[in-house]
């Protein structure tokens, strides 16, 4: 059973109501993500999941580069 009714074709694109495209027999998915919702009581098992509560997980964020360089490199194109 789908957690979405509308799926999307991921070949053709194509929308329907089941996991098989009606035009070209292709698998296909959830057209849009699922709601989130702020009483998610979930959210918890998902960041345990993820790993997100232990320490180093930011460590392995990507990070932006400073102002200073973004400037830098806007003002040489």
């Amino acid at each position: 059973m789908v957690r979405q009714i509308l799926q999307q074709c991921l070949t053709c694109q194509a929308f329907g109501l089941s996991t098989t495209c009606p035009q070209c027999g292709e698998r296909a998915q959830a057209a849009a993500p699922l709601k989130w919702s702020p009483e998610d009581h979930r959210a918890s098992l998902r960041r345990k999941m993820n790993g997100v509560e232990d320490p180093s997980w930011s460590e392995n964020l990507p990070t932006l580069p400073s102002v200073k360089a973004m400037i830098d490199t806007a003002e040489e194109e």
